[in-house]
């Protein structure tokens, strides 16, 4: 079979037809932060599943929902306090709909071939949680005094840390989660600070939670160990370096670094990349404060690796705004100057079987081209010989020419102007902090 691959440049919208039934998420999927807060002026489920129809046609496979439970009130940071301070995780938060609402939602996703997964914070609940109305205080852990504390080395003083010695704990974190997987059918779960909670319990929890139905598990976390339990994990090294980069403090060849370090991660570990995320829009600053106009290469990068891309809502319109977390701050959707943009990397990633594929399955090759200014990335695999998939980087702020590794043999296609050439010896002018991607 054929598999055609491209450059990225491309005008005009890109739509996928509605699938009934939800892929299986892999390095071909796209997944969708939604902050169900800010994402409409009602801030509510029902106009998350307004958006839909718009989400699928950019190609968008899974939807994650932050935190949709009922936030706690004692030592509430703000007037509408923080999602990860859940006051009930059985509950659903009333500023955002109902149950009925939220069931709607999950279905409506289902229906148009996405998968819906929600944020799950097993490390800590609010200090006033429905746990201790209850009385089982000692399921926290608790300070010198005999109370509940906050988790260590934080400034969370907004929730209450939990103590994983308890089992009576443990049974019931498992319960609610299953209880989100048989009452709503949803996909799966974003466990915050992962890496916090044993690895034991999350062992236990896919196993009961998968005797419903399958799941997709994203952890916070960036270990290989967390695969475990996980298919998915965070690059936020990674993250890091691409920020570093588009400051001036690091270079390129960092990239190449973090790459070789890539083999540790097991074949179908599944990592993922972002430019934004909803941390990193309200604490360390949007696209543009940290990464300036390397923000489109730096896009363009993190689908050029092997994991799935993030995109944060509002990234499709260019949101230059750091969102407020514990208030009301909604997204202006006027301005969807990136639709397109994200439309074409993702339909690059539907179609591209180099870019899909498990690890070891397609190879890549990293190269560093002028002087270090230029990353070139190349895709390719032995099952479909001459079949490759080429991405130029300028991760400079600087005009570069290059003479790209060409097959001249080959009939080549410019993924975003879609403009397509056979002889590929001549040279290719990148703007400052420019990209092309190819595909033959």
């Amino acid at each position: 079979m054929k598999y055609f691959k491209v450059l990225i440049i491309a005008i005009g919208t890109v739509l996928f037809p509605m699938a009934q039934t939800p892929h299986t998420p892999t390095n071909a999927s796209v997944i969708y932060e939604v902050n169900v807060r800010q994402f409409s002026k009602e801030g509510t489920f029902a106009e998350v599943q307004k958006a839909l129809p718009r989400l699928g046609s950019m190609g968008v496979d899974i939807l994650w929902l932050m935190p949709i439970h009922p936030i706690g009130v004692k030592n509430r940071k703000g007037s509408l306090g923080s999602y990860y301070a859940v006051r009930d995780y059985k509950g659903v938060n009333p500023e955002f709909g109902t149950l009925n609402d939220f069931k709607s939602l999950v279905n409506e996703a289902h229906n148009q071939g996405m998968r819906l997964i929600i944020d799950w914070v097993a490390n800590h609940s609010s200090p006033d949680n429905v746990w201790l109305d209850q009385g089982h205080k000692d399921w926290y852990t608790l300070d010198s005094t005999g109370n509940v504390q906050p988790t260590i080395g934080t400034d969370w003083w907004d929730v209450a840390d939990l103590n994983y010695d308890n089992q009576a704990m443990r049974k019931e974190m498992i319960a609610s989660m299953k209880y989100w997987v048989q009452e709503c059918n949803i996909d799966g779960f974003r466990c915050d600070v992962a890496g916090w909670v044993p690895m034991d319990f999350w062992l236990q929890a896919r196993k009961e939670l998968e005797t419903v139905k399958p799941l997709f598990m994203l952890a916070e976390s960036e270990g290989a160990d967390q695969h475990q339990a996980f298919d998915m994990t965070y690059g936020w090294e990674f993250h890091h370096i691409m920020n570093k980069i588009a400051q001036g403090k690091a270079a390129p060849s960092e990239i190449l670094a973090y790459h070789e370090k890539d083999i540790e991660y097991p074949k179908k570990a599944i990592r993922m990349y972002f430019t934004s995320n909803h941390d990193e829009n309200s604490w360390n600053g949007t696209e543009m404060e940290r990464m300036g106009d390397a923000r489109f290469v730096m896009a363009v990068l993190s689908y050029a690796m092997n994991g799935m891309p993030l995109i944060y809502n509002g990234q499709e319109t260019s949101l230059n705004r750091r969102l407020l977390f514990f208030e009301k701050d909604q997204i202006n959707w006027d301005k969807m100057d990136m639709v397109t943009f994200y439309a074409t990397l993702n339909a690059l990633k539907h179609r591209n079987y180099l870019l899909a594929a498990e690890r070891y399955e397609a190879y890549d090759k990293f190269e560093l081209l002028n002087d270090g200014k230029v990353i070139a990335i190349t895709r390719f695999s032995n099952t479909f010989p001459g079949e490759e998939v080429v991405f130029y980087l300028n991760l400079s702020a600087k005009k570069q020419t290059v003479k790209g590794p060409l097959d001249g043999k080959a009939q080549w296609t410019n993924v975003f102007t879609g403009k397509r050439f056979k002889k590929a010896n001549k040279p290719f002018k990148l703007a400052p902090w420019g990209y092309l991607v190819f595909e033959n």
